[in-house]
């Protein structure tokens, strides 16, 4: 059986996954029950006659990945960079797939296929686009699941602002979930997924998870990748969050304004229902007048002579609070609200203070809200986000991988004595070449020592990203006179041991660029590696004394998510 209909074509992102053995199936990540959904009712809503499905199946999952299929499924077959999803409409039918939804092209393969499909076959001109809106209708979540749902974006400070977000929604009485490129849990329970940015079927299913669980309020991370692939469609945030935008991931986007612009479709009505946006750079004004929902601004730093301290919530007073930084978030209206960032940086006092305004958009009470504050939630330990490993010298790992946060993550940890700052760092392969000579200028801009080394090559030649972060470095050094000691080490666990035996107990080492990741990618390989492992190991060979590691703190051999570069 096919019906057709033509839309509007849009950009169809990443293939389609591919499919595999019996061997080879991914568990699905499913709700317990799922009432079931006609078929002629999802026809309906993606625009599709439903002349001939009134007595067709019902779907009780949504997939557009071939190895997850279960008995009652709607698979999408979607072209991919190699193979088609069509290619595995055999084996996806026999393990239940009760109906295919497939382009053109798809339909074309499948018709002339010499294998015939006995379930009824959907064909639209992009059907990625049409895959979140499915899902959304069969779990049930187009309206968040029946949970408060917070969405954060921009190029820094996601991760971090998503878990302050948490600690503050557990502080006001919520069991919370989180989606995120470190995990993704409901009510403290960790949900498995070999995803690191899960696709549209997947979130909607989590979501569902995640309101059989009992979780009245989540967090989730929104990176560009994610709006551009379509991973979020179907999604309706009660309040969203941007940080900031600087260079990244332009291998993608091309430049800075589509980059915006992939942003900026998270700021619509049919995506969430108000905004709190960040305006200390250009983009954050520029986001919060284009908007066209509710916008609540806040301003983190001193504003221009132009009129651009103008916001809605300004951070002031901050102080020295321990390791962190305590301040208060001020109304123009004279409220105020006292606050404390657990973690070191102004940048995680952006962060603390995104996430409180947050969860004021999203309708907690400023009373209640500082009751919770009050129990100091923001000193939640955040993986691989300034993560003190060491103590004499002190040594950090964080997750800073472009040029604007690695800047910030050197002014953090900058000694305030005599000691050097020791930065340990490299740049990703196959990903935005011009950040890299970049990165090495404000890596010899701001630390006394310079170890390059890799990050993950992927098929790229190491010894050649290596080359290009090194030339900005040098440029640097040479440039300004400033007397840098620029090292080149590899491999990646050699040069934090390097950096480890050049530190003296006043140094400080910071070890950035892949923060919480357990592996590094080189030619198609992931190489067991974890900076904060890597580092405590070296540390405790030169027999120097080590932080106390946290609940989450890693074990060697932990099998975890592997980051997206958000």
């Amino acid at each position: 059986m096919k019906v057709n209909v033509s839309e509007q074509p849009m950009p169809t992102g990443r293939s389609a996954s591919p499919g595999g053995t019996e061997q080879d199936r991914q568990p699905a990540i499913r709700p317990a029950h799922v009432d079931p959904v006609p078929l002629a009712e999802i026809a309906a809503l993606l625009g599709l006659p439903q002349e001939g499905l009134e007595d067709g199946p019902a779907v009780t999952g949504v997939t557009l990945d071939s190895r997850a299929v279960l008995p009652g499924d709607l698979y999408f077959a979607l072209p991919g960079a190699t193979r088609h999803g069509a290619d595995f409409a055999r084996q996806v039918v026999d393990a239940g797939a009760v109906a295919i939804v497939t382009d053109p092209d798809g339909a074309q393969q499948l018709a002339l296929s010499e294998t015939s499909v006995e379930v009824p076959i959907l064909v639209l001109d992009a059907p990625r686009a049409a895959v979140g809106a499915a899902a959304a209708l069969v779990y049930g979540t187009g309206r968040g699941a029946g949970l408060t749902l917070l969405g954060v974006t921009g190029t820094n400070g996601k991760t971090t602002t998503t878990y302050f977000a948490n600690a503050l929604l557990r502080a006001l009485g919520h069991r919370t979930g989180l989606i995120g490129t470190i995990e993704i849990s409901a009510g403290g329970e960790p949900i498995p997924s070999r995803l690191t940015t899960p696709e549209s079927p997947e979130v909607h299913a989590i979501l569902a998870v995640m309101r059989e669980k009992g979780v009245s309020a989540a967090s989730m991370e929104v990176s560009s990748h994610a709006i551009e692939f379509g991973r979020v469609d179907g999604v309706r945030y009660d309040a969203v969050g941007f940080t900031n935008l600087t260079q990244d991931h332009l291998d993608l986007h091309g430049t800075m304004e589509d980059y915006y612009a992939a942003k900026a479709r998270l700021f619509t009505p049919e995506r969430a229902a108000r905004a709190v946006v960040t305006v200390d750079d250009v983009w954050g004004r520029r986001l919060a007048a284009e908007a066209p929902i509710p916008v609540t601004t806040l301003r983190t730093e001193a504003g221009g002579a132009d009129g651009s301290d103008t916001a809605d919530w300004t951070v002031a007073d901050p102080r020295r609070s321990g390791v962190g930084t305590a301040f208060e978030l001020r109304h123009a209206d004279g409220t105020a609200l006292r606050v404390r960032s657990g973690l070191p940086g102004g940048f995680n006092v952006a962060n603390a203070a995104l996430a409180t305004l947050l969860v004021l958009a999203a309708g907690a009470s400023a009373e209640e809200l500082q009751r919770a504050l009050d129990t100091d939630p923001f000193t939640v330990e955040v993986p691989g986000r300034m993560q003190l490993i060491g103590t004499a010298p002190a040594a950090v790992v964080d997750f800073a991988h472009n040029p604007d946060a690695l800047e910030r993550a050197l002014d953090a940890v900058r000694p305030a004595g005599a000691g050097r700052l020791i930065v340990v760092f490299g740049a990703t392969g196959q990903r935005d070449q011009g950040k890299r000579p970049i990165m090495g200028a404000v890596a010899a801009r701001g630390a006394e020592v310079v170890v390059v080394t890799d990050d993950d090559p992927h098929d790229e030649d190491a010894a050649a990203i290596r080359a290009d972060v090194l030339a900005g470095a040098r440029a640097e050094d040479a440039g300004h006179g400033l007397g840098r000691r620029i090292d080149e080490v590899a491999p990646r666990a050699e040069a934090i041991r390097h950096a480890v035996s050049l530190a003296g107990e006043d140094d400080v080492i910071l070890v950035a660029g892949r923060g919480h990741e357990a592996y590094q990618e080189v030619k198609g390989v992931n190489v067991a590696l974890d900076d904060r492992l890597e580092l405590r190991a070296a540390l405790a060979e030169h027999g120097r004394p080590v932080a106390p590691a946290g609940p989450g703190f890693p074990s060697a051999g932990t099998d975890a998510l592997e980051s997206d570069a958000q």
